[in-house]
């Protein structure tokens, strides 16, 4: 009975892309993305509401706006930012 013999280049190209595999999850970017915005206020008159945030590391100041459409109610939100001087 004949036993097929595996080159040992093929062994160390299949160990090499399992290793690859098991570890290109942990080779992912750590940039934390989530900017942290610190709610400063908030204001409404009739259906429209206004809400304001700061984000101390940028620099930035967010106002926040609610739009009503009279026959579907609130349709959506609007937002500008301004980096602060």
């Amino acid at each position: 009975m004949h036993i097929p013999s595996v080159p040992l280049s093929v062994i160390a190209l299949l160990a090499a892309s399992a290793l690859a595999i098991v570890l290109s999850p942990l080779a992912g970017s750590q940039i934390q993305a989530a900017p942290s915005y610190v709610p400063i206020g908030v204001a409404s008159n009739g259906g429209t509401s206004t809400a304001w945030f700061h984000e101390p590391y940028t620099r930035q100041a967010l106002a926040c706006q609610t739009v009503v459409t009279t026959n579907a109610g609130l349709s959506s939100i609007q937002c500008i930012a301004v980096k602060l001087p």
